[in-house]
């Protein structure tokens, strides 16, 4: 996940998931009357596998969407607190799953003259659970769940076995110059150049953890003053900053607090300001600088009157003092204050800002329908959205991998230059190693690595300056830090192409968050829905991918409803509306897809909030005062599963 973005913090504030303006509706009449009434339903719905409402529970959830809701909520309270007969047969309908269908097979029998035909019930066959796979229909899948006995929790992976082999390290030591590998760049001779398909398919190589597209805005011609710091004061000068403390000190170097020795942990606390504060910031400290600087030449031009010429072979005394302070406390550096986050998705505000953005090709673009974070349906700060950064000197990025390992871009507009490291995705359990071995959360802390540690370890470090007007594509996974080497500001998103190396690295980061319990900021099992629904896939594994993480989520679905069923717990269909976004879990963080286990907060404005099972069974084992909601009818997804197929490629048709 990106560190303050460039870094965002990784664990964000807890993002309780409200379920707008639920109606819980209390039943209405005498038990006693309903006694009989009540007996015939326990039957029916357990005849045809529906779910009666659990003892102790005295309520249910209407079934209108939230648009409906709000604009009846004067009807509601005229009619009283009841059921209406047609919520109550939408929310039956729903209980009852999908509709079953009786085949009969018609066989002729011959008796003499007579011709009669017997009618015979065709038992379908069930496959096992196991032998399951993504060949086999949606009805295939809900049948063999059926007939499954899963004792407690389901668990299986999302992933497609096949394609989690990871590489094997070699042992043998790297020669040193294989260990500072040159970085792949790549300088456009034209506009035409950054629209050809090879530019797409150079980056998205798995081979290359990073690419330089050198003076890329003056191939396309963008007017990068539109994100000076004199254009974002003009444009929005009261808009918020999140400020990073840190201390200024050489990009390959990491001292601990005391300067005796190099650390992995990177201290950088978080404040608040304004743009037009940092501004202000930014250019003091520019001043600054260059007042010492002509302090310093001054002084130089003292000292060399004083000089004989015999001492001007000498070696420099700044390299003097750094090898006589070898094995000295190191002095402290200057502290310094680096601009972070800063939110552009405002499409009135930063109107001028996001349009010449549009110059950039399709793949690079902040939304593109080959992203699949333009398929989550909501808007993802500084992922699918564009976050500014205005640095001094010495400003860092810590280490990190991109939230759910997505690609990046990142456009430096100056008009200082930019540091950058950058490893392969093949060697962040190494890293995490060593983070762990310093005390520092490799998900969610502030770490920069010490280059000697990597070297020792036979992790080859990408290592290259990114001047004004250059890209930098970051891939799939690639672990990276970064620093500010003068004045400049950056804006940067992710991107998600939908191909086989990034769908693979999201879905594992995805499992690894659940485990690690970290939100992973990307849902991907609702993005994989959406894109299933919407996306045409060509390449053979990138589709064999998704279709296996929509075969394992209806698996998770289907054996969760019929446990559900079975423990006679109610099911309440309530539609998903227009830029609903993804649920998480209130506890632990986890997606939440479909069936979502809400409870209601008792506070000045009823809210309703969202558990996943596990935790909404930690606060009631049999789930009373729960009530679950299903977004989606299980045709619906049937259906979407069945329709999603590879699509041919021209050369194939």
């Amino acid at each position: 996940h990106k560190r303050h973005k460039e870094g965002k913090s990784h664990k964000e504030k807890k993002d309780r998931r409200i379920l707008g303006d639920l109606n819980l509706q209390s039943k209405e009449g005498s038990e006693k009357n309903r006694a009989h009434y009540d007996a015939e339903k326990m039957k029916r719905t357990e005849a045809s596998g529906a779910a009666s409402t659990s003892e102790g529970e005295h309520s249910e959830w209407t079934s209108r969407s939230l648009g409906e809701r709000s604009s009846e909520g004067k009807k509601d309270s005229e009619s009283g607190s009841s059921l209406g007969s047609t919520d109550f047969l939408k929310l039956k309908a729903l209980s009852d799953g999908p509709p079953k269908e009786l085949k009969i097979r018609l066989i002729k029998v011959e008796s003499g003259d007579r011709e009669t035909f017997i009618a015979s019930e065709v038992e379908e066959k069930r496959i096992p659970l196991e032998e399951i796979t993504i060949t086999n229909s949606a009805s295939e899948i809900i049948r063999s769940c059926k007939g499954t006995r899963v004792k407690g929790k389901f668990r299986e992976s999302y992933l497609l076995p096949a394609f989690s082999v990871k590489p094997i390290m070699p042992s043998e030591p790297i020669p040193r110059e294989k260990l500072n590998p040159p970085t792949p760049s790549i300088y456009l001779e034209s506009k035409r150049d950054a629209f050809s398909p090879v530019l797409l398919q150079f980056c998205t190589d798995p081979k290359n953890p990073v690419t330089v597209i050198r003076g890329l805005a003056g191939s396309l011609r963008l007017n990068l003053g539109l994100f000076s710091t004199k254009s974002l004061v003009e444009a929005n000068a009261e808009q918020a900053v999140e400020v990073r403390t840190q201390v200024q000190q050489p990009a390959d170097e990491n001292w601990d607090p005391s300067g005796m020795g190099q650390t992995w942990p990177c201290e950088s606390s978080r404040s608040h300001t304004t743009i037009a504060k940092y501004a202000q910031y930014q250019a003091s400290s520019f001043q600054e600088s260059l007042q010492e600087e002509k302090g310093t030449d001054d002084e130089d031009d003292e000292d060399d009157k004083e000089k004989e010429p015999s001492t001007s072979v000498d070696t420099p005394s700044k390299d003097i003092s750094k090898e006589s302070s070898s094995g000295e406390q190191k002095p402290v550096g200057k502290i310094i204050k680096f601009g972070t986050n800063i939110d552009l998705s405002d499409p009135k505000r930063w109107k001028p800002q996001l349009q010449e953005l549009q110059k950039l090709p399709a793949f690079m673009r902040v939304a593109s329908s080959g992203n699949m974070l333009s398929h989550v349906g909501h808007t993802i700060l500084g992922m699918n959205t564009v976050q500014l950064y205005m640095k001094v000197p010495g400003s860092r990025t810590p280490g990190h991998q991109e939230n759910n390992n997505f690609c990046s871009v990142n456009i430096n507009i100056g008009p200082g230059d930019c540091e950058w490291f950058s490893v392969h995705e093949n060697y962040w359990q190494a890293i995490s190693d060593f983070c762990e071995k310093h005390g520092v959360d490799y998900l969610t802390g502030s770490w920069w690595p010490v280059l000697e540690d990597l070297y020792k370890s036979n992790i080859p470090v990408y290592r290259f300056i990114q001047r004004p007007g250059d890209l930098v594509w970051i891939n799939a996974g690639t672990v990276h830090w970064v620093q500010a080497v003068g004045w400049c500001n950056n804006i940067a998103w992710n991107v998600g192409p939908l191909n086989a190396y990034q769908y693979q690295l999201a879905l594992e980061r995805f499992e690894w968050n659940e485990v690690k319990k970290v939100k992973s900021i990307v849902p991907m099992i609702h993005v994989s829905w959406n894109a299933a629904r919407t996306v045409k896939i060509t390449d053979p594994d990138t589709f064999k991918m998704v279709k296996h993480c929509l075969l394992q989520s209806m698996k998770h679905i289907q054996i969760l409803r019929d446990q559900l069923v079975a423990d006679s717990k109610k099911l309440s269909y309530q539609s998903r509306v227009k830029d609903e976004p993804a649920y998480y879990c209130n506890e632990c963080d986890v997606e939440v897809f479909n069936l979502l286990f809400v409870t209601s907060e008792s506070n000045s404005r009823k809210t309703y909030v969202v558990h996943c099972e596990d935790c909404a069974r930690q606060r009631s084992p049999n789930l009373t005062n729960v009530v679950v909601l299903e977004q989606y009818r299980m045709e619906e997804l049937m259906n979407t599963y069945d329709s999603f197929n590879l699509t041919p490629t021209r050369g194939q048709l």
